[in-house]
């Protein structure tokens, strides 16, 4: 198997290469770029794409990866809303996702925000670093005995319902495949009524897309915590802006973003920023953003190399697919 890897990372290579030695059949040609119509004849002479979260594998990209003979998407996370999979069926095409890499990751990120917001402990730190000292203006909350709302409780939710629970917060969940345990399982209406802190783990699909809207936000407590490390696009950013200015919105903490594929996993430094949202968004005091990097430890990246290169070993083998989505 020729694998076209795009939106390739310095940080990722050494622990593909390092799983690499596991597989003699399988080669890897790592590309900055992210996939695109403009990108995808790098795919020429590759059977296989390996893409994330940005890349853009719709129709019009995979109809060009068909002509070129790419047979099989390999996916490097777990979400697929960037793929059109009618598209690939189409060509009898065959994606794969790593379902699970490390679910502690991103619940522990989603920890750090809400900790990071409650405490104030990045202001903080800029001020001592400053020989500033007073405490005016970073009084905090506890977790405990806050109710926390988790929308989407597959395995990162029930990591983060985990942790949780070991803060001493009151938990509800909503979810329509959610299971008994350490929570409470409640409609929609009724968490975003009841919530100090709302966190979202749902996929990004049809029925999710722009989930948290004027309406969520008319329904939420006064002052609530928002922290979405799932999908940008399950929340309105507009709608966002207005629930802040408003003061609806009390704390907001991000690690996606709906444009976050202009933005994210790049350096513009130097470059003047076009996005009007984002740069409204990072005006607010009450609002953390991280450049999605939930996902970024060393344990999460060694299971998203072993498990996406797993995929492409049963591809090779004719096994059965563990981890298709098509």
């Amino acid at each position: 198997m020729k694998i076209a890897f795009f939106s390739a990372q310095k940080y990722e290579r050494p622990f593909f290469e390092q799983s690499l030695t596991g597989f003699s059949n399988i080669a890897i040609t790592y590309f900055e770029q992210s996939l695109s119509m403009h990108t995808a004849v790098l795919a020429k002479e590759f059977d296989t794409v390996c893409v994330f979260v940005n890349d853009s594998v719709d129709k019009a990209v995979i109809d060009q990866l068909a002509i070129f003979g790419v047979n099989t998407i390999l996916l490097r996370c777990a979400g697929f809303n960037n793929v059109d999979l009618a598209a690939a069926k189409q060509h009898g095409m065959r994606v794969l996702r790593v379902p699970a890499y490390s679910p502690e990751a991103v619940a522990e990120h989603c920890i750090a925000l809400m900790l990071t917001l409650s405490r104030k402990t990045h202001k903080a730190y800029n001020r001592v670093r400053e020989d500033n000292f007073d405490l005016n203006g970073l009084l905090g909350f506890n977790l405990h005995n806050k109710t926390v709302g988790i929308i989407g409780c597959g395995k990162i939710g029930q990591a983060l319902c985990n942790i949780l629970t070991g803060f001493g917060a009151h938990i509800l969940v909503c979810d329509p495949n959610a299971q008994a345990g350490n929570y409470t399982i409640t409609d929609l209406n009724t968490l975003l009524t009841q919530s100090d802190i709302i966190s979202l783990h749902c996929p990004l699909n049809e029925h999710t897309h722009h989930l948290i809207d004027d309406d969520a936000f008319a329904a939420m407590k006064t002052g609530v915590m928002l922290i979405n490390t799932s999908r940008g696009a399950l929340v309105n950013s507009k709608a966002c802006i207005k629930a802040l200015k408003s003061q609806k919105l009390g704390y907001l903490g991000l690690d996606v973003y709906e444009q976050e594929s202009e933005l994210f996993f790049k350096n513009h430094s130097d470059d003047i920023n076009q996005d009007d949202i984002f740069s409204r968004l990072v005006s607010f005091k009450n609002v953390l953003i991280t450049g999605h990097q939930g996902f970024f430890t060393q344990e999460a990246l060694t299971e998203i190399a072993n498990i996406t290169l797993q995929n492409a070993f049963e591809v090779t083998q004719g096994n059965s697919l563990t981890n298709e989505v098509l």
